[in-house]
């Protein structure tokens, strides 16, 4: 396993992962609009911005890519990993401390949670 900030060469993979991820997990929580929302958000052209900027990052396995995220400073804005490498601790101890309210398209209100994970001093 490796984590690496992304790069332009990524974008169809990265892309695969967020699509799938929200294709496969997302309907368990969520009304289809709100899937379809996440899905047009996370355009190819959109995940290009997000690689340019140098705050997305992805988590490769044996060389495929297999996770992404963006973050801003210490905040974590997003974080996908694909169904097959879930729950296997890629992404392990982050504990929900709230839930926020974002309102889409059409007066969708999507509840979502706000997470934090300790670090270790090193």
């Amino acid at each position: 396993m490796e984590y690496k900030t992304a790069t332009p060469d990524m974008v169809d993979a990265i892309h695969r992962v967020l699509h799938t991820a929200i294709q496969t997990v997302y309907p368990k929580y969520y009304p289809k609009e709100v899937v379809d929302c996440f899905c047009r958000h996370h355009s190819r052209a959109h995940i290009a911005e997000d690689i340019d900027s140098g705050n997305m990052g992805v988590l490769t396995v044996n060389g495929v890519v297999v996770g992404t995220g963006c973050f801003d400073n210490n905040h974590i804005t997003g974080l996908y990993v694909l169904p097959d490498y879930q729950n296997q601790g890629f992404d392990r101890g982050y504990k929900t401390v709230g839930h926020g309210i974002y309102t889409l398209e059409n007066d969708i209100r999507l509840v979502y949670e706000i997470m934090e994970k300790k670090l270790r001093k090193e």
